[in-house]
């Protein structure tokens, strides 16, 4: 009977400590953030430019330098729709994605209007290698990086859909991009932006930790001419889970920290 009450007791008390802490002795701790850039050198990363094969960073676009990721249009005479992204190496499905950035200096010649202070990340993505060489933009899930002048508004971290969908309160979403409700980030100010993605169930995007978009079932668009090619044999279009890339659009950009958190 002694020993029935000790563990009565000792369960109790458990339980006790697990509603303090608002945890059960048994949960996992926390996942720690996973920096994907480390600072030093593009390790990790495929860059894959329009034109060029996937692995030919053309004009050196994407580099390193004083401990931040670049993107820089030096070697380049015009843009000539080079459209560029840099690929990590693995693919995710649930986390949170922190990257700090902030638009620098001149647009390339030859880009166009709409590219103007405007880059963005890439979630739910095709492969580099998959990708065809003349190939824009990776089929994917932008999330999308904009900054504004010294007059006007201009949110970022909107949304836009290069062969694919999303869904929002309920409605399948066919414009390419929609806005978010973030403020307007003007000249060289840095900005933190985050993505919590878990699979297709929801997505969110923050700014500075402020929450300006969410939507969920992002998905293949049946009007890609992409689309066949990447239907997977069970015939399922929604994306779940896919590659993260950086964009080079023709605006210098610095990056000085990619990191993600497992969900």
């Amino acid at each position: 009977m002694q020993k029935i009450m000790k563990n009565l007791v000792g369960g109790l008390l458990l339980m006790v400590a697990g509603a303090v802490t608002g945890c059960s002795p048994k949960t996992a701790p926390q996942s720690e953030w996973i920096p994907l850039f480390n600072g030093r050198d593009l390790a990790g990363w495929t860059v894959k430019i329009k034109g060029y094969e996937a692995g030919e960073n053309f004009g050196n676009t994407f580099r390193v330098e004083d401990g931040m990721m670049k993107v820089r249009y030096d070697a380049y005479d015009s843009l000539r729709n080079r459209y560029g992204h840099i690929f990590y190496k693995d693919t995710f499905s649930h986390y949170l994605l922190r990257v700090e950035y902030r638009f620098v200096g001149e647009q390339c010649p030859g880009g166009a209007g709409w590219a103007y202070r405007n880059s963005g990340v890439m979630i739910h993505g095709q492969s580099p290698e998959s990708m065809e060489v003349d190939q824009d933009f990776p089929v994917s899930i932008e999330v999308q990086f904009l900054g504004g002048d010294a007059q006007g508004e201009r949110s970022t971290l909107n949304v836009c859909t290069p062969g694919t969908n999303i869904v929002m309160d309920g409605r399948l979403i066919l414009d390419h991009c929609i806005p978010s409700s973030s403020r307007t980030f003007r000249g060289e100010e840095w900005v933190t932006a985050e993505v919590e993605v878990r699979g297709s169930e929801v997505i969110r995007h923050i700014v500075n930790g402020d929450t300006v978009l969410v939507y969920n079932l992002p998905q293949l668009d049946e009007r890609d001419s992409s689309y066949a090619k990447l239907l997977p044999p069970d015939g399922n279009k929604i994306l779940s889970s896919g590659t993260i890339s950086l964009q080079s659009e023709s605006h210098p950009l610095d990056i000085r920290k990619v990191e993600l958190k497992r969900l």
